[in-house]
């Protein structure tokens, strides 16, 4: 693993950096972006660059120097051999007074990069009581405040799935916690639309430019009458979904495998700095 903070590459990356009183570990008050490396090259970063921007803007952040968030991604994959890796990008509000009010310094800004474990071919998920509020403040924006993502994982886990997916207020089918959502009805792909409250996911958004899909929001009991789930993002790109809340799903059915294919097929598009 090799980190970055503040325009500085550390010597020893798992010793102590973040101040005590930072915004980001006191009240998480942050954001981050996920990005896949494949063979020492990030994928789709301008598009998660673009998505920490307008994450931040939401949180109320200062306006990020992406140029020098760039220099961090690139500083520290080139750091280390990365056949299959993750890079993770967080800034947060800063050193600030002991509560929800920021202070007055700038903002953290970490880079860290390590290797990862390819996701496994297929999964299984689990629906979890709690919704997802797609009115909230944060809303749609990827922050650091996850512990909400935590505690609904945790109950997947322990149900014997790898992702929790949730409803929003409204009953309908809106995310995974780290993961977007897409099933087959009558032939038909479809997704939960932004609206939903789940986050716009650069694996989704890409998928369906170069795949196809409706985007719809429907009672999340629809998945009942679905022939095919899989999951997409970063970390899982196509994933098919063989059990949902035990419920037997064929993984990967026909559609599933379309759009993984048409997904590897595009892929090598976006990959460099």
């Amino acid at each position: 693993m090799r980190a970055w903070i503040d325009g500085a590459l550390l010597t020893d990356p798992t010793g102590p950096a973040v101040a005590v009183t930072d915004h980001g570990f006191t009240v998480g008050d942050g954001v981050f972006e996920a990005i896949k490396v494949v063979d020492g090259l990030p994928f789709a970063l301008d598009l998660h660059l673009e998505r920490l921007a307008r994450s931040a803007a939401g949180l109320g952040l200062p306006r990020i120097d992406l140029d020098v968030v760039r220099r961090g991604v690139r500083e520290v994959v080139e750091a280390q051999e990365l056949p299959l890796g993750r890079v993770r990008i967080t800034v947060t509000g800063g050193p600030a007074p002991l509560g929800s009010g920021r202070g007055d310094h700038a903002p953290t800004v970490v880079v860290v990069a390590a290797g990862m474990a390819p996701a496994p071919g297929t999964t299984a998920v689990a629906t979890v009581p709690w919704p997802r509020n797609e009115r909230g403040a944060t809303a749609g924006l990827k922050t650091t405040s996850y512990a909400e993502n935590v505690i609904a994982l945790a109950e997947a886990q322990r149900r014997g799935a790898s992702e929790a997916v949730l409803a929003n207020l409204a009953g309908h089918l809106c995310e995974g916690t780290g993961s977007n959502v897409f099933y087959v009805v009558d032939g038909e792909l479809r997704t939960p639309t932004l609206s939903s409250g789940c986050l716009a996911g650069v694996t989704r958004g890409l998928l369906l430019e170069w795949f196809g899909g409706r985007e719809v929001d429907e009672p999340i009991e629809v998945v009942e009458q679905a022939s095919e789930v899989f999951l997409v993002s970063t970390t899982r790109d196509v994933q098919g979904v063989h059990a949902w809340d035990g419920r037997a799903l064929e993984a990967p059915g026909p559609v599933t495998r379309e759009a993984a294919a048409a997904w590897a097929a595009r892929e090598p598009e976006l990959f460099g700095f």
